[in-house]
């Protein structure tokens, strides 16, 4: 029989894709979302692309009556959490929010798992937690002080399970820090969909594409970087979500105690590099204006990533073409995202 995993904030980018992945490794996975950042119709698209209907409970994590509920309905093995607020600027203006919904939800979520005796968690960081790093490739054991408050929370929580770790060896926890997420799944059903303006250079790029927006907004040209933009390790989403499979396969089946582990493919690409990498993958040319910097941004910023493929046996396989290309097939086929079936 299957393990049933709770995928926290399942219906959203990075969790809808890491359904799939879970789905094809046989585990059984119960997506819990409030829907704040996500759109309902995933869930059909999901069925689609796994011939499941997908098990859906609609929720807030911070919602302590809800989560005992689920765990005493369903015979819960692990939980992926991926529920969480998560714009860098967005989370400078409105930090109470984030520390509300991103640690005190993992902390309701923590101590429901605690009552029901479940120990196995993989939590969704971030690259953010190491701020601006002295030098890069950044590896795990890095100094860790983060330069926004969406990194500060991803901070916190590492600091919480580290806690929580040595206090109780029995739990088996992974922290993987993610670089930055792109792409879409290679049938062009599913993808990032994010409500109003996008905060990241993907779905803003998509857009402009399609029409939607009328130019990207690159924010500083003046890092020192080789064309004056910010450079960043962009990672296939769907090579993020079969490293979640890897984590889990680890957790289960060796009883690994603590990991942190990266998740990036150790390439840094420029703005104006994935811009012009977007063009020859989908035909269109990408407006843009240099405009200021935001806050809390860093110059550059990629991944060590030898640790995961040693300790996971997981390495990326999707390169930067192929990002785009997924990227601009999802939104080609979806112009206004889940909003308009067009599939």
């Amino acid at each position: 029989m299957s393990s049933t995993i709770l995928v926290t904030g399942g219906a959203g980018f990075i969790g809808s894709h890491a359904y799939i992945s879970l789905t094809q490794a046989g585990y059984e996975a119960i997506i819990l979302d409030n829907l704040c950042n996500s759109n309902i119709r995933v869930l059909d698209r999901l069925r689609q692309l796994t011939k499941q209907t997908p098990k859906f409970i609609q929720g807030d994590i911070r919602d302590k009556v809800l989560l005992e509920n689920v765990f005493k309905a369903y015979k819960i093995k692990g939980v992926i959490h991926f529920a969480g607020l998560k714009a860098v600027g967005e989370s400078v203006e409105k930090p109470l929010e984030y520390y509300d919904n991103n640690v005190r939800g993992t902390l309701e979520l923590l101590d429901v798992m605690k009552l029901a005796n479940v120990k196995t968690l993989i939590f969704s960081s971030s690259a953010t937690v190491y701020g601006n790093p002295a030098t890069a490739p950044i590896h795990e054991n890095f100094p860790r002080l983060a330069t926004n408050p969406y990194g500060r929370s991803k901070l916190i929580i590492e600091d919480i399970l580290e806690d929580l770790y040595c206090a109780e060896p029995d739990w088996n926890i992974a922290r993987l820090r993610y670089f930055n997420p792109v792409g879409a799944h290679e049938s062009g059903l599913i993808g990032e969909d994010p409500q109003g303006i996008p905060k990241n250079l993907m779905p803003f790029l998509t857009q402009v594409a399609t029409g939607r927006r009328e130019y990207l907004s690159i924010f500083g040209q003046d890092y020192p970087t080789c064309d004056g933009t910010g450079i960043r390790d962009y990672i296939h989403v769907m090579d993020l979500a079969e490293g979640h499979v890897a984590a889990l396969n680890k957790l289960f089946f060796q009883k690994s105690g603590l990991l942190t582990v990266n998740l990036g493919t150790g390439r840094g690409v420029s703005v104006l590099q994935m811009i012009q990498a977007f063009e020859q993958a989908s035909g269109k040319k990408i407006a843009y204006k240099f405009v200021d910097r935001r806050l809390g941004d860093v110059a550059e910023c990629w991944a060590e990533a030898t640790l995961a493929e040693q300790i996971l046996g997981w390495k990326y396989c999707r390169g930067v073409d192929e990002m785009c290309m997924d990227a601009w097939r999802w939104q080609s086929k979806n112009p206004y995202g889940f909003m308009e079936d067009k599939c």
